[in-house]
């Protein structure tokens, strides 16, 4: 499973030009689902994102995390991150966990995280959606596991 975390400073997700999910301060988080992936990893990325420390203390080091400071996180199904992209010119996607069970995973990702954190917002698995946001920094890092 790869997460592509942004912290921003407010983000929103549009389908057929209406706001599915938005939020201020926080992370934007894009998944992606791949073939091996299950619940186990979904619950080791939940733990992993919610703690990444991405925003200054007072200190100005990046020692808090989403959840220290009580930021939005808007989630983000992306197909693309689970490409595979070592060689050629285009995306092979037989990496990628099929759509079906992928959005099984997706539905369980956002029914957990809201469980422990809010606000959580979202965007549809599998629809055309346009995000728009504010990368804060910018700070982007991508996340495995």
């Amino acid at each position: 499973m790869k997460a592509l975390i942004q912290r921003v400073s407010s983000a929103k997700v549009e389908v057929d030009s209406s706001i599915t999910g938005a939020i201020k301060q926080g992370i934007l988080v894009f998944i992606g689902i791949e073939k091996t992936d299950e619940k186990p990893q979904i619950d080791k990325m939940i733990k992993k994102l919610l703690a990444y420390r991405v925003f200054y203390d007072d200190g100005g080091k990046m020692n808090l995390s989403v959840a220290d400071i009580n930021g939005g996180v808007l989630v983000v199904s992306q197909f693309t991150l689970a490409a595979d992209t070592k060689s050629g010119t285009r995306a092979g996607f037989s990496t990628a966990k099929p759509p079906a069970p992928a959005a099984i995973l997706y539905d369980y990702f956002l029914s957990q995280i809201k469980q422990v954190h809010t606000p959580i917002a979202s965007g549809i698995f599998g629809a055309d959606m346009q995000v728009s946001l504010t990368n804060d920094g910018p700070v982007t890092f991508l996340l495995e596991c």
